[in-house]
């Protein structure tokens, strides 16, 4: 049979003009040729093929790949000889010889440079069904795919296969006592490699003996560290470090809330600004806010140049207070104007007559982390006179209240990065003099930041979504108004009127305090309700009858 015509590839080896040639580059119809003196020498593709002595003595196409040592240890028995089965067959079927010997003789059905690697897939699948194993052409054909790619371990059934390590043929006594360092640099700071050599070597002789187990040189070990710790940031920021030992061992749930204020989340983080302070200082401030879980509604934020426990307590109260809509504030921030269900939210509560679309929002269950303002009593007592459940999250586990993290979060990037006085997330990032471009005080900036969040509240969120238009985000006040159609609203006085209270000459005056936050000193919140006198500075006032 004559010879079938094919194309050459880089990489082949020919015999041309009486000497061996690497086939160096293609250019059209030209062939560039290096032989073993390192001579080039350029030729045309169809002189080269109709030349006397012409041969191609191998081809990097029909080169199998090399066999991964190792790959096979650690397997059963009979995966192991079936992967070595389908080796052979599948060298046999690429260069014509079962073991790719390239001394040894070629099969004249399989040889590559007479028969295509269709003809010879095709006698591959006859021969095989004649020594009874039935496999089809397109078996066949996948699994020279995956030996072309992957090699031997690409033989192997996917389920059976280990995980690449990068750790090769590494003594496996020493893969184990670097795998056992990131677990004791959590808290440590970061160190350089060779620290962590010499402390493998300090583990490996208290185990094993000194001199027992043998390092490998410093560049593999280099390599087999970072193979080992790979994502751990051994070597990298420690307060990353400390944020992944935070995660927990298991797989993430997912706590869904029905109704509106059923969970809420509180915290506080400092604010990436600089501000102008009561006696004249310029520091930043620190910013509380309480989010509810079911609606990512931002029901109340405060800020303070530091937390205390009754800032916490009264942002319980302002979450059930309407928002006035401030003097200079855009009509559209009105409640009536927004999407909110206003008409007959205001038959139930005259509140929001004036009010800023923000929702009102009595909470039911308060998740916070173990921070002096929320673990105080004071907290936990006004958690308690409010008929809210105050649960704790477990220490050093962020993820028990990630809403509020990811939302004080988004009050950084997409509102203190438009305020003068903006100083980033670290002291890397800072300007030259962030305290000289501070131009608003603690007050003027709570402003700023409330108006902001009647923003916010009509912004879509892409973790609300609804089961009849999933492609769709709501916004908070969107997703508010769907819940409270089915859950309702409680009016924060509703409960006390007509109610006697105990205090005052006729035990029907209720004990009111203003809002210290608001410099206006015209909002008011009810904080407490006890018989007898009023505390020094309160006022009493009686209720509307309606």
């Amino acid at each position: 049979m004559p010879a079938r015509p094919r194309l050459l590839s880089l990489g082949d080896r020919v015999r041309y003009d009486g000497r061996e040639h690497t086939v160096a580059a293609l250019h059209g119809t030209s062939v560039r040729l290096v032989d073993d003196a390192q001579a080039a020498s350029v030729v045309l593709l169809g002189h080269l093929l109709a030349s006397a002595g012409f041969i191609v003595l191998s081809t990097s196409l029909s080169r199998p790949p090399l066999p991964e040592a190792g790959v096979l240890e650690g397997l059963p028995e009979e995966a192991a000889q079936r992967a070595e089965w389908w080796r052979r067959q599948l060298t046999e079927l690429l260069t014509g010889r079962p073991d790719g010997d390239a001394g040894g003789p070629v099969r004249a059905e399989y040889d590559p440079t007479v028969h295509s690697l269709r003809q010879r897939e095709l006698a591959k699948v006859a021969e095989l069904r004649d020594c009874g194993e039935e496999v089809g052409l397109s078996t066949l054909r996948r699994m020279r795919s995956r030996f072309e790619n992957e090699g031997v371990a690409g033989l192997v059934d996917g389920r059976l296969r280990k995980p690449a390590t990068g750790t090769s043929r590494a003594d496996p006594r020493v893969v184990d006592a670097i795998a056992n360092i990131p677990g004791g640099r959590t808290d440590e700071p970061t160190v350089s490699a060779q620290v962590l050599r010499r402390r493998v070597e300090r583990l490996l002789a208290a185990e094993h003996g000194a001199g027992v187990v043998r390092m490998p040189s410093r560049a593999a070990f280099y390599r087999l560290l970072e193979a080992v710790t790979a994502g751990q940031h051994l070597f990298g920021s420690a307060r990353t470090r400390r944020s992944l030992g935070k995660q927990p061992k298991r797989m993430f749930g997912q706590l869904t809330a029905a109704r509106p204020g059923e969970v809420m989340e509180i915290d506080s983080t400092p604010l990436d600004v600089m501000v102008i302070h009561d006696h004249g200082t310029v520091d930043r401030c620190e910013l509380t806010g309480l989010i509810d879980l079911a609606t990512r509604t931002l029901a109340a934020v405060v800020l303070r140049p530091s937390t205390k426990a009754v800032d916490a307590a009264l942002l319980l109260a302002r979450a059930m207070t309407p928002e006035p809509v401030r003097p200079g504030w855009s009509d559209a921030l009105r409640m009536s104007r927004s999407v909110l269900p206003y008409p007959s939210l205001l038959s139930l509560d005259e509140r929001l007559d004036k009010a800023a679309a923000v929702p009102v929002i009595v909470p039911e269950t308060v998740v916070s982390d173990h921070g002096k303002a929320f673990i105080s009593d004071n907290f936990r007592n006004a958690c308690r006179h409010l008929g809210i459940s105050f649960q704790p999250a477990h220490p050093d586990t962020p993820t028990d209240r990630p809403h509020i993290e990811r939302t004080l979060g988004s009050v950084s990037t997409m509102f203190a990065q438009y305020v003068a006085g903006y100083t980033g997330r670290s002291a890397e990032m800072w300007g030259k003099d962030p305290a000289a471009q501070a131009a608003w005080s603690i007050h003027e900036l709570q402003e700023l930041l409330q108006e902001w969040i009647v923003v916010w509240q009509a912004r879509p969120h892409d973790g609300l979504r609804d089961p009849l238009m999933p492609d769709r985000p709501l916004s908070p006040n969107e997703k508010y108004a769907a819940l409270v159609s089915a859950a309702g609203y409680a009016p924060g006085l509703a409960p006390f009127r007509r109610q006697p209270s105990g205090a005052g000459p006729d035990g029907k005056l209720w004990e009111v305090h203003f809002d210290p936050y608001d410099i206006s000193a015209s909002g008011y919140a009810i904080t407490t309700a006890r018989a007898g006198s009023p505390r020094p500075g309160a006022t009493c006032a009686r209720l509307p009858s309606r």
